[in-house]
């Protein structure tokens, strides 16, 4: 008579349920650039958001921070699967900006240092959902990461967030940006695996 057995009864291994679809956690933090890494001295960094009337709303480094800074905890996914949870940053909440922003338009196209550009529709970007951040782990941004500040979008794509940020341009429709241009998703959900148009 053979003798079967059901193996050594381990558990499997568990999925981290903040693990969107086809995405590997990682404690370190990958560098993945197109391009040459612009260098921007916060003496001369400006954000701006440009309205449809071609009005520009402006701010200097100390009158950005000035908005308000806070602390938050998110965790960011790469179209190229990997994944970092519970990252903490510091920064200015979108919602403030918008505050001193009157606008009808409903996308924004987001424009960085160095010419990279990529589109969010606006109600993404509001009610606590996307920071321009200026310290990632208790340090300031180095510029490898995006420094001196970043578009911080945490429940889309990580190419959504865009490095270097210098500005939003208000649009009236949604149009593609530097990578959705070459082939990425307009939108770029993780978790329904939106990353390629």
């Amino acid at each position: 008579m053979a003798l079967i057995t059901r193996g050594f009864g381990a558990r499997g291994h568990q999925r981290d349920t903040r693990l969107p679809p086809g995405q590997t956690q990682v404690e370190d933090w990958p560098v993945l650039t197109a391009g040459a890494t612009p260098q921007i001295d916060p003496e001369i960094w400006e954000f701006t958001v440009t309205t449809e009337d071609g009005n520009v709303v402006r701010w200097d480094w100390d009158s950005f921070r000035a908005l308000g800074l806070e602390d938050f905890t998110v965790d960011i996914h790469c179209v190229t699967h990997w994944s970092r949870l519970g990252m903490s940053w510091r920064g200015v909440p979108l919602d403030r900006v918008f505050e001193h922003v009157e606008t009808s338009y409903d996308y924004v196209m987001a424009h960085s240092y160095g010419g990279y550009t990529t589109n969010v529709p606006l109600d993404e970007l509001l009610d606590g959902q996307a920071w321009i951040a200026f310290e990632a782990d208790g340090e300031p941004l180095e510029a490898e990461h995006g420094g001196p500040a970043r578009l911080v979008v945490p429940h889309l794509y990580f190419w959504k967030s865009a490095k270097w940020v210098s500005g939003l341009e208000m649009i009236p429709q949604d149009e593609p940006g530097f990578w959705e241009e070459r082939g990425y998703n307009l939108h770029g959900d993780p978790w329904t695996e939106e990353r390629y148009s």
